[in-house]
C-alpha cells in the first residue's frame, strides 16, 4: 500500500520514543528505591542518636542526685574543701553538657540528611511523572499530525505523498526520512534557488488562495498558473526524470511560503545565479 510506509515510520518513531521514555522512567524508579534505602538508614541513625541523648540526660540527673547526697561525705573522706568539690562538680557538668551539645548537633545533621533524601525521592518521582506526561503528549501530537496529513492527486494526475499544511507537520514529514524537504518563502518577481531548481513568484491572490509561479529546471521555464493553497504541484527534472512536488501552504500579499519535496536519491542542492 502507498501510504503504509509513512505510517509505519511514524509508528516506529512513536515506539522508539515510548522505549526511551520507559527506560528513563525505569532508571528514575531504580534511583528512587536507592534514595528510599538511604532514607531508612538515616532514620535508623537518628533513632539511635535520640536513644543515646535520653540515656545521657538520665545519667546527668542521676549524677546530680548523687552529688547532692555525697558532697559532704566526699569532703571528709578525700580531704577536699567545699570549693574544690563544687569546682569538680562544675567541670563534670561542663563535660556532660558538651557531650549533650555534640549529640544534639549530630541529631540535627541526621535530620537535615533525612530531609535532603526525602527531597531527592520526591524529585525523582516528579521527573518520572514528567517523562510519562511528555510521552503521552508526544504520542498524541504524532497521532494528530498523522490524522491531519493526507495524500492528494497532484496537478499531473499523480497521487502525491503526504501533504504538510504547517511547519509542525512538515517537521513530522522530515522525521519520516522518506523524501527530502526544502522550505521556502518567495517574494513576487524575485528568483530564488530551492533544492536543485529555482522558483519565481509571479502572482499572489490571498483573497482567493491562488498563486502563479515559474519553475526553472533543466534550462527550461515551467509556468504553474492559478494553483491553490495546499495543492501538490508536480514536475519532472534532472537526467533521471525525478518527480518533484511543490506545496504552497501560505499565501500573503506578494509572497507565498511552502516547501519542495524531492526523492531521497535526488542530487544535492546547487547554487543558482539570482541575476540570470
Amino acid at each position: 500500500m502507498p501510504d503504509e510506509e509513512p505510517r509505519k515510520k511514524l509508528s516506529l518513531l512513536s515506539t522508539f520514543l515510548l522505549i526511551a521514555a520507559v527506560a528513563a522512567a525505569f532508571a528514575g524508579l531504580v534511583w528512587s528505591y536507592s534514595l528510599a534505602g538511604r532514607l531508612t538508614h538515616a532514620e535508623a541513625e537518628l533513632a539511635s542518636t535520640q536513644l543515646q541523648n535520653r540515656k545521657l540526660a538520665q545519667a546527668l540527673e542521676d549524677t546530680n542526685a548523687k552529688l547532692d547526697v555525697t558532697t559532704e561525705t566526699l569532703g571528709h573522706s578525700l580531704g577536699l574543701t567545699q570549693q574544690q568539690i563544687e569546682q569538680r562538680t562544675r567541670d563534670l557538668l561542663h563535660r556532660q553538657q558538651a557531650d549533650a551539645a555534640r549529640l544534639e548537633s549530630e541529631q540535627q545533621a541526621n535530620r537535615r540528611q533525612i530531609t535532603s533524601v526525602s527531597t531527592d525521592v520526591a524529585g525523582v518521582k516528579t521527573d518520572v511523572g514528567g517523562v510519562k506526561t511528555g510521552l503521552t503528549q508526544t504520542q498524541t501530537e504524532l497521532a494528530q499530525d498523522e490524522a491531519r496529513m493526507r495524500k492528494m492527486q497532484g496537478d499531473l494526475g499523480i497521487e502525491s505523498g503526504l501533504i504538510a499544511t504547517n511547519a509542525r507537520e512538515l517537521e513530522a514529514l522530515k522525521q519520516q526520512g522518506s523524501r527530502n524537504y526544502y522550505a521556502f518563502t518567495l517574494h513576487k518577481k524575485k528568483k530564488q534557488a530551492v533544492a536543485t531548481i529555482a522558483l519565481e513568484l509571479r502572482k499572489a491572490d490571498p483573497r482567493h488562495n491562488r498563486y502563479t509561479l515559474w519553475v526553472f529546471s533543466d534550462d527550461k521555464r515551467i509556468e504553474k498558473k492559478n494553483r491553490t493553497l495546499d495543492e501538490p504541484v508536480q514536475f519532472y527534472t534532472g537526467a533521471n526524470h525525478l518527480l518533484f512536488e511543490l506545496v504552497v501552504n501560505k499565501i500573503g500579499h506578494n509572497l507565498v511560503s511552502g516547501y519542495v519535496s524531492t526523492p531521497r536519491n535526488a542530487p544535492a542542492p546547487v547554487a543558482v545565479d539570482h541575476h540570470s
